[in-house]
């Protein structure tokens, strides 16, 4: 059999990620903590470190699904990520019509993650991945802008546990009412008033 360009791209690839599963087995988790002037960058804590994976610590946002779901380029694989501890109003679910504020929400996302890259934190209370095979993980820019807090604090979702109790659980509830009561997002009276 002959192997043109394009079959050893792919077996090169499939190559990469049955390493980069086994590295990731073999990677201790390591202990999640905030970001600090000590501490800069925080690796994922279920993925192997970056330079084993030939990629930065900080992953291109690929595009947005929908607010609480996006995909990011992981070492030339794309990898839908959802959001731990946030629930926006649904705009793809096929079982579901598109629910109040779900366009707003999945715009807000869109314009907070366009053309950025991320930073990906696990969370060891977490599942890796939920039944759809989205890796379970918090969000933030490069400026450390925590993606997540910052949808429920700006009213476009609000505090989700799945579950089991999150590492963020307290600050995202007090931000879900902090924007409760400044009637921020889908939490203005007029919001879904139709």
């Amino acid at each position: 059999m002959v192997y043109n360009k394009d079959m050893q791209r792919k077996a090169l690839i499939l190559i990469l990620i049955a390493l980069m599963v086994i590295v990731g087995r073999k990677t201790a988790p390591v202990q999640i903590v905030p970001a600090t002037d000590q501490n800069p960058q925080v690796v994922d804590a279920k993925l192997p470190p970056p330079e084993a994976r030939g990629v930065s610590l900080l992953l291109p946002v690929i595009r947005v699904v929908d607010g609480d779901t996006i995909v990011v380029d992981i070492g030339g694989v794309p990898e839908k990520v959802r959001l731990i501890g946030v629930d926006t109003p649904e705009v793809v679910d096929p079982r579901k019509p598109v629910q109040c504020f779900g366009k707003e929400a999945s715009t807000f996302t869109t314009n907070l993650l366009a053309r950025q890259q991320v930073r990906l934190e696990s969370d060891p209370t977490q599942s890796d991945r939920d039944k759809y095979g989205r890796l379970l993980r918090y969000v933030f820019l490069s400026d450390d802008t925590f993606v997540n807090k910052t949808i429920i604090e700006q009213g476009y979702g609000h505090e989700y546990t799945y579950r089991t109790l999150y590492h963020y659980r307290d600050e995202f509830k007090t931000a879900e009412r902090n924007a409760r009561d400044a009637s921020r997002g889908l939490w203005d009276p007029e919001a879904c008033a139709m």
